[in-house]
């Protein structure tokens, strides 16, 4: 504990005397913003008074007074490249200047340097108008030189890059006014040059134009709507100054018998003309009537051509300003037909079924005038393009009958014109209008709104819950169209269909009986049957895809480490490993699917967090910087793997990490972390010397053995017969990793496993074969071998065989 303190105090000392020590020089650069990413900003080898290999031996680091990394240094080249993009406007509006500070920390010795750099600006920014359309209403009599206000402009980019003018479409009224304001921004007037005539153009549309100075230049547009509001100028006029009209005596009320129409070329109420009557006689006012919003002169009383033959009026027109015009409207009476044929209906045959047989009376009637000769005789016709025709009979009789199937659901019912006109000069003409309600029989099937019904359900549902519904309409009217809903018998996984879903027979809802696992089941269909309740009942089928969704209900499941394994889950690592060095790989599953399988790894605890990371994604646990004697040569981490479901579900796994000298050491043995009690530092180095030594020791017996062999061989060569040598395969140099801390040689390593571990767990690693030339035949291999496995006869097993590992 005192040596603890003792060296918590002394690096407190250092880091006091470096920082004393520190000196902070200032760097100014510049850089045009919205620059591609990996673009130079500047080398800061100069300004920092660096060589190539200084700046890289000194380990900078770039450090951002912003959360957001704009730039990164480059320590090799010592250039200073953009990492993210940069938007001016984004980051200081319309602050001028606009800097990003960074500090470049350089170490052995301690030394700061404050980086700013200016963002310039470019002209990345269009000039926008806060409103789409500018509406003026501008009345016709509006002297010239009247300004009318506009909004401005707004530009993100400052200076020439800005707003520097405004431009108006060409057109024959309008200027346009632009002038500086105090701040130094432009506004904007519109300017009458040529006086409005709204009877000429009332709608004028103008494009407005901001243009800026950057390069290349942008611009941003609003259209101008001008109505021009009318004023009473203009008296209203007659179409005709004159009007002619026949009228045939005995016409009805409110024949009409001409039309007048002024016209005023003014608007709105300038322009609303009403119609009078003019210096006439009271007889005229009583025999005709005149619309005072339309112009249309009908009879009001009875016309008789022996009374009079003609008829004289004026017509007087005001606008809504006062203003007036006449005209003259000549009535001539001409003799005629006076009687029009009467259509009498003796029977209807009303509801009438839609099966009805052809040739079935619909309707029977007669016709009579009560003129005489050829006025007295009378036509009839009824609609074309009915499932009817006309028959004549004796006597004036008229009888329609069916000449064409009928269809309820096409025509619920018939209005029936019947049209009678004599032979009388001018010929009079009556109609009647007969209804005839056609009845439904039930001859329409139930008809589904799809062909195919889809619903999804969440898996781990309530009993009882409403999945969905169908529906299906009959073209039928009351008992014929009322539906009702079963489900035709099936089987489910097994089961009957009525044990999974249920349905209501009048709206159609459909229910799902249990709760459904989306891992046994994922979907199935089901048939639905509509059936109405007509005499002779119809019916229609409908399938239904019932899809099950995945819920988040499965815990990820570690494969490895095996977390259920009575054995700890234990893991080498080189004290030499370099930062990055991998370790091993975390590998888990999750039951679900899609969204709620997708997983991702946490370091959760660690002894020594800040030692060891892990891929989010893949699960590698490697190192995150390079190991120092401070660390403790036994580690401990918890990893914690998350799923991506709502909620997430979490499963945890343990792993042990014991730091060791180098994998080449035969004596080296890997003890379980949960028996070993906690040893100081004095202690593991004189083990690591005493297994030195012996190594030492081994080897030289190996050498003495192998030269004393030799030299018995010289003396009896002739009685043996050497073989030649068994070496490895050669393995290619360039196979290994320079960046992931193996070994730049090649090796070969003899591989013994614990008792019960997985094949990750290593008890020790040790060289088969000793690295010497390859060109060598005299050198003998199996020798080691056999030495280790009488000083470690736990490393092999069962079957005397050694898994070989190449770093």
């Amino acid at each position: 504990m005192e040596d603890y303190f003792r060296n918590k105090q002394g690096l407190c000392f250092l880091l006091f005397f470096c920082v004393t020590n520190v000196l902070c020089v200032s760097i100014h650069y510049s850089v045009p913003e919205e620059k591609k990413i990996g673009s130079l900003v500047a080398n800061v080898l100069k300004d920092l008074k660096l060589g190539v290999g200084e700046l890289s031996a000194r380990r900078p680091q770039l450090v951002s007074e912003t959360s957001k990394q704009y730039f990164r240094l480059d320590i090799h080249s010592g250039n200073l490249l953009i990492s993210d993009k940069i938007d001016r406007e984004a980051l200081c509006g319309h602050t001028e200047p606009c800097l990003l500070v960074s500090q470049i920390v350089l170490q052995n010795p301690l030394k700061i340097y404050s980086v700013e750099i200016k963002v310039e600006d470019v002209n990345d920014n269009a000039p926008k108008f806060f409103k789409n359309v500018f509406q003026f209403e501008i009345p016709e009599n509006v002297p010239s030189n009247t300004r009318f206000h506009l909004e401005y402009a707004r530009d993100e980019d400052l200076g020439e890059n800005s707003i520097q003018n405004y431009t108006l479409s060409p057109n024959e009224h309008f200027h346009l006014g632009v002038e500086n304001n105090t701040d130094g921004s432009k506004y904007v007037t519109l300017i009458l040059e040529k006086a409005l005539d709204r009877e000429k153009e009332n709608h004028l549309g103008l494009t407005l134009t901001a243009v800026d100075g950057g390069v290349p230049q942008r611009t941003g547009t609003i259209q101008i709507n001008v109505n021009v509001l009318d004023i009473n100028d203009n008296f209203p006029e007659f179409t005709q100054s004159e009007y002619k009209a026949i009228l045939k005596e005995n016409c009805p009320r409110d024949t009409l018998v001409s039309r007048v129409e002024a016209r005023d070329l003014d608007f709105g109420s300038n322009a609303q003309i009403t119609y009078s009557f003019y210096q006439i006689t009271e007889e005229i006012q009583s025999l005709f009537h005149l619309n005072e919003i339309t112009g249309e002169i009908t009879v009001l009383g009875e016309i008789d051509y022996e009374k009079e033959t003609n008829y004289e009026m004026t017509i007087k027109a005001i606008d809504g300003g006062g203003l007036s015009g006449h005209c003259k409207v000549l009535v001539e009476v001409g003799d005629m037909n006076d009687n029009a044929p009467e259509v009498s209906v003796i029977s209807i045959n009303s509801p009438l079924p839609e099966d009805s047989p052809l040739e079935t009376l619909v309707v029977l009637f007669s016709i009579k005038d009560q003129d005489s000769g050829d006025n007295g005789k009378a036509l009839c016709s009824v609609d074309m393009n009915l499932p009817f025709v006309l028959k004549v009979t004796t006597n004036s009789f008229y009888q329609l009958v069916i000449q064409s199937p009928l269809d309820r659901e096409k025509f619920a019912e018939y209005n029936i014109t019947i049209t009678a006109i004599d032979r009388g000069s001018p010929r009079l003409t009556s109609t009647r209008i007969v209804n005839v309600q056609i009845s439904d029989v039930n001859d329409n099937p139930p008809v589904f709104e799809k062909s195919f019904f889809e619903m999804r359900v969440q898996e781990n549902n309530i009993p009882g819950l409403l999945i969905g519904s169908v529906q299906a309409v009959d073209l039928d009217t009351e008992q014929n169209a009322k539906l009702s809903y079963s489900l035709i018998p099936g089987n489910i996984g097994g089961g009957p269909v009525a044990s999974y879903i249920s349905i209501n027979s009048e709206t159609g809802n459909m229910y799902a009986l249990r709760s459904l696992d989306y891992e046994k089941i994922k979907d199935f269909k089901v048939t639905v049957k509509a059936t109405d309740s007509g005499t002779l009942p119809l019916s229609s089928n409908v399938v239904v895809h019932v899809v099950i969704t995945d819920e988040n209900d499965n815990t990820p499941f570690f494969l490895y480490p095996l977390q259920n394994s009575t054995s700890p889950c234990n893991e080498l690592l080189p004290k030499i490993a370099d930062a990055g060095y991998l370790i091993t790989k975390v590998v888990a599953v999750d039951g679900d699917s899609g969204q709620n399988s997708w997983l991702s790894y946490e370091l959760l605890k660690a002894t020594d967090p800040g030692l060891f990371s892990i891929g989010a994604q893949n699960g590698e646990v490697k190192t995150r910087r390079p190991l120092t004697e401070k660390d403790t040569s036994k580690q401990r981490l918890i990893i914690a793997v998350r799923d991506n479901g709502v909620p997430p579900q979490t499963s945890t796994a343990m792993i042990n990490i014991l730091l060791v000298d180098g994998f080449s050491d035969p004596y080296l043995k890997v003890v379980d972390v949960r028996q070993q009690e906690p040893e100081d530092e004095g202690t593991l180095t004189m083990y690591l010397v005493i297994c030195l030594a012996s190594v030492s020791f081994v080897f030289l017996l190996c050498i003495v053995s192998f030269v004393g062999i030799k030299m018995c061989k010289k003396d009896h060569g002739s009685s043996f017969i050497v073989a030649p040598p068994h070496f490895p395969p050669a393995i290619p140099e360039n196979c290994t990793d320079s960046q992931s801390g193996s070994l730049s040689r090649n090796y070969q390593y003899d591989v013994c496993l614990t008792n019960g571990s997985l094949s990750s767990e290593f008890r020790f690693l040790r060289p088969l074969i000793p690295v010497f030339s390859m060109a060598d035949p005299n050198i003998a291999v199996n020798h080691n071998i056999s030495s280790v496995s009488q000083d470690h006869p736990e490393c092999l097993d069962d079957n005397n065989a050694s898994e070989q590992v190449r770093n």
